[in-house]
């Protein structure tokens, strides 16, 4: 999912370079620190080829590197003389989100002049033309990784599964007040990383979305819960969903909205194939559609049949007249594409509903939280 270069590199860097960002003095005095904030990007120079943008990053101290979470290969940053400051111009293309981390010795690092942060050691860093993504709020940077810390629902569920194995702490948030059952797959990542409930509530209160009940699935194994096996869902049906039932929260599963990210979307559509009494709305984004048995162990497991197992059932023409699915997929993930394309043509022509969208982004969840809210919100009907 990465491109086989990194995407790094401006010029040697030269006091009008660090000017045109905006920051004054010599790099590492206390003035430059003082006005240092969040990446700045300016348009590439014709001598670039003109298109996207440069973008730089600044960290203080020690040498690293910044790792970016799917779009580019780890970037080196330079030192700026004898001083403390260490800085990378990166080429981005237009329309880009992306997550990254400062990654220095064997430690990783969010940006500490950044506020937009995602978890304790991640922020994120959009360029310009990038639309905005009205209701997550910034959840905080800085050195002092307690502002990473995000307040988790109060409802949870204890789940020991026969099924699945093993047992799950399953957080159970009514937005709103509640309504239709909202499934979230890799459920910690909307907890820890990305403050979904605050999003939620935020785009229930401005009408965008009407109550719903998150149930924050979590993830022991992603490859063998997320493949196309039944089990999970199985388990969903005759074990966690009686358990949100019993919290006495308003749950209406007749509604169930599975919103699922890469491995997670192809998990969320094979339930919607495989299970259509349970799943009849889907929000899938980067949904892993190259996934045959066994191409995960490839090196190269998207070089496979295009729309992989998914497509496959999809060819048999199966009745999707009940289903309403929402598919996104990052504009910057080219190789994901076609599979993601096949499927979405697919899926509409067995008789589903179909929304199919693009988001600024790579692989990178960063880039789906927009398409998380509305497409559920769609899904819905809301929309």
């Amino acid at each position: 999912m990465r491109p086989t270069d990194p995407v790094s590199g401006h010029g040697a860097g030269t006091q009008h370079d660090f000017a045109a960002y905006g920051l004054p003095g010599e790099p590492g005095t206390d003035a430059f620190w003082a006005a240092a904030g969040a990446p700045v990007s300016l348009p590439a120079s014709e001598a670039e080829n003109g298109d996207g943008w440069v973008t730089l990053f600044l960290w203080r101290g020690s040498p690293a590197r910044i790792g970016f979470e799917s779009w580019s290969e780890p970037v080196p940053l330079r030192r700026w003389g004898d001083s403390d400051c260490w800085y990378a111009e990166v080429r981005m293309p237009e329309r880009l989100r992306v997550t990254y981390r400062f990654l220095a010795g064997a430690a990783a690092h969010a940006d500490p002049f950044n506020p937009a942060g995602a978890g304790g050691d991640r922020s994120i860093a959009s360029t310009p033309d990038a639309p905005p993504q009205p209701h997550w709020p910034v959840i905080g940077a800085g050195a002092d990784v307690t502002d990473y810390v995000l307040p988790v629902p109060r409802t949870r569920v204890r789940w020991s599964s026969e099924r699945l194995g093993g047992r799950r702490t399953v957080r159970v948030h009514p937005a709103g007040g509640g309504g239709p059952v909202v499934l979230l797959l890799d459920g910690d990542d909307w907890l820890y990383l990305h403050p979904a409930t605050a999003a939620f509530d935020s785009a229930v209160a401005s009408g965008e979305m009407p109550p719903v009940t998150l149930v924050f699935l979590p993830t022991r194994d992603r490859e063998a819960e997320f493949g196309c096996r039944p089990e999970l869902w199985e388990a969903v049906r005759d074990e966690l969903l009686p358990l949100v039932a019993a919290t006495g929260l308003p749950a209406d599963r007749d509604r169930l909205v599975v919103a699922g990210q890469s491995l997670g979307g192809l998990s969320a559509m094979y339930a919607a194939l495989e299970f259509p009494e349970l799943v009849s709305r889907v929000a899938c984004q980067s949904g892993s559609f190259w996934w045959t048995p066994g191409a995960p162990d490839l090196a190269d497991p998207m070089a496979g049949p295009v729309g992989g197992a998914i497509a496959a059932r999809l060819r048999d023409r199966p009745d999707l007249s009940g289903l309403r699915v929402a598919f996104d997929v990052g504009e910057h993930e080219t190789r994901m594409l076609p599979h993601c394309e096949l499927t979405e043509a697919l899926a509409r022509r067995a008789g589903a509903t179909v929304r199919v969208s693009r988001s600024p982004s790579h692989h990178d969840r960063a880039g789906w939280r927009h398409a998380l809210l509305r497409d559920v919100a769609w899904a819905l009907g809301q929309c």
